[in-house]
């Protein structure tokens, strides 16, 4: 019994034994298995995911294609844009000098010219100088034989001649005059078209462009969310206060404020730029800032008004006066910049003053301040040369230069031959080509409106639409239409204009009636 009990423990010793090698075979075998399968797997993520990063890379490659070939096309339309313009700018500057040059010849050829009728007229001088003598010879010997012949005394003969050669000498006095009249006016003509010449070509004042919209950056498109605020009370918030609209549009990384008053417009960029830069946008934070770009704005007109009396050499100018000067950089007419229209007006006033001997300080104060009026907020009642009197006498102008403003567009009478200086240097800087944005065929046919209105009246012989369509000149039949019923007409006309036209200021009417009397001599 005991034999067999040990045998049946060695039985589950040897079973044992012989289990514990089995089970550690078969683990291996598992375990061999195992990690071949995490080997399989493993390198099936990396093929997915060598394949994935392929696709990717070829993907970003298409893109950095796609965004190369973008830019090349954005450069090449920039380049031809830029290349364009170049070639238009050398364009115009080749046709500018082909114009100075010819004006240059022209004035040379004239120099010439008068070179030569001097020297004619020192000859013929000379020579009439000689036959006055021989002629006084002459006449000293006939006296003397009219004296024997007639019985005479020289004195009694001479009352005798200008008794019966009073009537002859009076047609000829007049006659003569007339002559001179005429030639003096064909001079004056001439030598004023050479002064007006010359003072463009010295004068390049430049000239800007205003429009209802400026363009703000933005440092991203994040922004815009912030400027609108919750359910729109930023937004709504600054154009209450600014009175100008905020355009938030698909634009990228811009907005775009809109208003038809340009200080305001300016205002709200200044104050709307302010708080991007600080980041702190609600109701009360836009009032304060507006107030303060409202403040800021005050110094701009300051700082461009003395800018400007710097330039010009104009020195002792009101404060008040040189702050209105500031504020037409943000003034328009017909598209033109009031400011640079100014500051032209005065370089060409001076420099014809110039020409002219008279003071060319005065007349650039003159052609500074014509149109000073166009400064005052529209909300004042009167046109710009009543504005700008008014606040020219208020401020101690001189009254040459109340005159200039108040006389330039002919409302009242002119004093001062600076006033016709700023006439004429207002009429080249507002008519001549690119310096207001209206169209030539708007132009054309406001003019020709103007025209056709008047001509509809009975009597009207001629009309001219002068200074760019400011004046209209109407020249009736002499027959038809008496002194009384000018006046009757010129009102009539001016009532038409005013009910069947739209026009910026005042249109001046003149009805002309001429009556000329000619006769020849044969």
């Amino acid at each position: 019994m005991y034999l067999s009990t040990v045998t049946l423990i060695l039985v589950f010793v040897a079973l044992g034994v012989v289990g514990f090698v089995v089970g550690f075979f078969v683990s291996k075998i598992l375990l061999k298995r195992t990690i071949k399968e995490a080997r399989t797997h493993a390198e099936k993520i990396i093929a997915e995911a060598e394949k994935e990063i392929e696709i990717r890379r070829s993907k970003m490659e298409l893109e950095l294609e796609k965004e190369r070939n973008r830019q090349r096309s954005d450069f090449d339309r920039m380049t031809r844009s830029k290349r364009n313009e170049l070639n238009k700018l050398e364009k115009r500057l080749e046709e500018q000098r082909e114009s100075i040059e010819s004006r240059a010849d022209f004035i040379r050829r004239r120099e010439r010219e008068l070179s030569n009728f001097e020297k004619q007229l020192t000859s013929k001088q000379k020579s009439l100088s000689l036959k006055e003598k021989e002629l006084q010879e002459v006449l000293h010997r006939e006296n003397e034989k009219l004296e024997r012949i007639a019985g005479m005394t020289q004195e009694e003969a001479k009352r005798v001649l200008m008794e019966n050669l009073e009537a002859e000498a009076r047609a000829e006095a007049a006659q003569r005059i007339k002559q001179i009249k005429e030639e003096a006016e064909m001079k004056a003509e001439r030598e004023a078209r050479e002064v007006i010449v010359s003072a463009i070509q010295r004068c390049a004042a430049e000239t800007t462009v205003e429009s209802t919209v400026s363009v703000v950056s933005l440092p991203s498109d994040e922004i815009k969310g912030r400027i609108i605020g919750r359910e729109g009370r930023n937004i709504r918030a600054f154009e209450t206060v600014t009175g100008v609209d905020v355009i938030v549009d698909d634009t990228p990384e811009a907005i775009i404020l809109s208003g038809y008053d340009p200080i305001r417009r300016e205002v709200a960029r200044i104050a709307m730029e302010k708080l991007i830069m600080d980041g702190r946008i609600h109701p009360a934070r836009i009032e304060e800032v507006v107030a303060k770009a409202e403040k800021e704005i005050e110094n701009i007109f300051k700082e461009t008004g003395e800018q400007i009396c710097f330039e010009l050499g104009i020195h002792d100018l009101h404060p008040e006066l040189v702050k209105l000067i500031g504020r037409l950089k943000y003034r328009t007419s017909y598209g033109q910049n009031v400011l640079q229209h100014s500051k032209e007006v005065a370089y060409l006033a001076g420099y014809m003053a110039s020409e002219l001997d008279l003071d060319p300080k005065i007349a650039k104060r003159c052609g500074l301040l014509h149109d000073i009026g166009k400064a005052i907020d529209k909300g004042q009642e009167g046109t710009h040369t009543e504005l700008g009197y008014q606040i020219a006498k208020k401020y101690g102008e001189k009254e040459i230069v109340l005159n200039a403003i108040q006389a330039h567009h002919e409302d009242v009478e002119i004093t001062s031959p600076y006033t016709v200086l700023v006439q004429a240097a207002d009429a080249v800087s507002g008519a001549r080509p690119g310096a207001r944005r209206e169209t030539l065929e708007n132009y054309i046919k406001r003019l020709q409106r103007l025209e056709e209105l008047a001509d509809s009246f009975p009597g009207v012989g001629k009309t001219y639409a002068i200074q760019a369509g400011r004046e209209i000149r109407v020249i009736v039949e002499p027959t038809k239409v008496d002194d009384r019923q000018s006046e009757i007409l010129a009102a009539e006309i001016s009532q038409k204009i005013q009910s069947e036209m739209e026009y910026p200021g005042q249109i001046k009417v003149v009805v002309i009636r001429e009556t000329r009397a000619v006769d020849y001599a044969k």
